[in-house]
């Protein structure tokens, strides 16, 4: 037993030195291979030039110490930056400053020239007699007439062509009578000639689409008559508006008095049998409306009497010497005031007075105009400016000429025709001037849009394209957009 013992305690003694033997052998192999590392590091200190020194510690600092990247000017095109609004601050501030100078230099040089009693003599030449009233008030016989042409047409008194005879000598009358009034009276003034032309082409306008709404309801009268025939069922007709209360009429029963008045007097050219209504009048809303008409009003007369004025009466000389470096001078004075009057009185018409009649009428439809003033192409700024007209010609003259197979461009140019014609009626009539000035004017942006559109097009589809790079993802968004959504699933 003691031998046993003795001998396995022999065996485990040397199993031991066995392990502790190879553990010293495998730590004295590694501090020969630590030894021999650092014998080949301290031959690179020795061997190291100052350049490699600056190199390797330029590569361990760079990303600490790196303050450039590879970047493009903001001002360049490239940059992809947009944000001016600092300059546009910047921009308004000097022209504050420049027009105050301006206005002081106008003050000092002529004084003040304000003078309300003069403004009235504007609009009458007798106090006694208002020709320009008078000849809006007989505006209602041709409104009249053209309500009872269409109570013919509905019962079917008349045909449909004695009715289109007719309404064309009405709508004939609407503009040939109140210009030749206004040309062979004297005691119209030209201020009182624009205002009651003006009512008169509104008012032929109006007519138009009243015209042409009801023959549209006539011609699906009759086509529901012919289905019913055959089918010898009759729908149900009468409902109720449950939004605004108002009753939805159909034709018809549009046909009255009530309901021409309300279309004659809603600030819209197109007509439709049930209008969008507001379900009430905002009382606080039509106060301000009626503050600002009245105060931009008189900014307006005061900025044509103190500023226009004196710079016209000043430029007649140029233009009688035939000084055209003096008339181009004159020019360009006149366009600062001409911008802002332009600008002052598109605000007091198309908001603060066309929201005061739609107030007062509860007219939901309050779009009059869009923003004309991001135009990047002439057609947006023509399609956006004046959204009354526009509706109209695109519902009454653009797409009828496109139906009866006028190819787009030949109904543009019908539509600037159109547009030229009205614009040289408003000036030369009640001005007494036929120089066609204001028609040449409309019908130089066909030729403008056509050699300016495709420049202006392409730098604009080049921009989209610039911003829709700018807003791509890049690979390594794509490949980590994936991942993080199967993360989170």
């Amino acid at each position: 037993m003691g031998d046993r013992s003795e001998k396995g305690s022999g065996k485990h003694k040397r199993r031991t030195t066995i392990a502790g033997d190879a553990v010293r052998a495998h730590q004295v192999k590694r501090g020969g291979a630590e030894t021999l590392r650092g014998q080949v590091k301290e031959k690179e200190q020795r061997h190291e030039t100052p350049a490699n020194k600056h190199n390797n510690h330029r590569d361990a600092g760079d990303d600490a110490f790196s303050c450039h990247k590879l970047q493009e000017s903001l001002l360049s095109s490239n940059s992809g930056y947009s944000n001016y609004r600092g300059v546009l601050n910047w921009c308004v501030v000097m022209l504050v400053l420049s027009n105050a100078r301006l206005v002081l230099e106008n003050l000092i040089k002529y004084g003040v020239l304000v003078d309300p009693i003069q403004i009235i003599s504007l609009f009458l030449k007798d106090p006694y007699s208002w020709p320009a009233l008078c000849l809006i008030i007989v505006s209602n016989v041709f409104i009249m007439a053209a309500l009872y042409i269409e109570r013919k047409l509905s019962v079917g008194t008349i045909s449909e062509c004695t009715g289109t005879f007719l309404h064309c000598i009405n709508l004939a009358a609407l503009l040939f009578v109140p210009a030749g009034t206004v040309l062979i009276l004297t005691s119209i003034t030209p201020v009182g000639g624009v205002l009651a032309l003006s009512v008169f082409t509104i008012l032929f306008l109006k007519l138009y689409s009243y015209r042409d709404v009801n023959k549209w309801c006539r011609e699906i009268r009759h086509a529901k008559a012919r289905t019913l025939s055959r089918s010898h069922s009759c729908p149900s007709v009468h409902k109720a508006n449950g939004t605004t209360g108002y009753t939805h009429v159909i034709y018809p029963a549009n046909l009255t008095h009530r309901d021409i008045y309300y279309f004659i007097f809603v600030p819209t050219l197109c007509y439709e049998l049930n209008f969008p209504r507001s379900p009430r009048i905002r009382k606080r809303f039509l106060l301000r409306r009626l503050l600002e008409m009245v105060f931009l009003m008189q900014l307006i007369l005061g900025l044509i009497q103190q500023w226009m004025v004196p710079t016209i009466q000043n430029s007649m000389k140029p233009f009688q010497d035939m000084d055209f470096s003096r008339i181009v001078e004159r020019l360009l004075k006149l366009a600062v005031p001409n911008h802002f009057i332009w600008l002052i009185f598109f605000y007091w018409y198309f908001h603060s007075s066309m929201n005061f009649v739609a107030e007062l009428m509860q007219f939901g439809d309050r779009e009059f105009y869009r923003d004309w003033w991001n135009s990047e192409t002439i057609p947006y700024f023509w399609s956006n400016w004046n959204i009354p007209v526009h509706k109209w010609c695109l519902r009454h003259f653009y797409k009828p000429m496109l139906v009866k197979g006028v190819n787009k461009l030949g109904a543009q140019l019908a539509v600037f025709f159109l547009s030229a014609f009205f614009h040289e009626y408003l000036v030369s009539v009640p001005l007494k001037m036929f120089r066609l000035w204001a028609f040449l004017g409309m019908m130089a942006q066909i030729p403008a849009r056509l050699f300016c559109g495709p420049i202006l097009e392409g730098k604009l589809r080049q921009r989209r394209c610039l911003d829709v790079a700018d807003h791509r993802p890049t690979d390594r968004c794509s490949h980590v957009r994936p991942r993080l959504l199967r993360a989170a699933l």
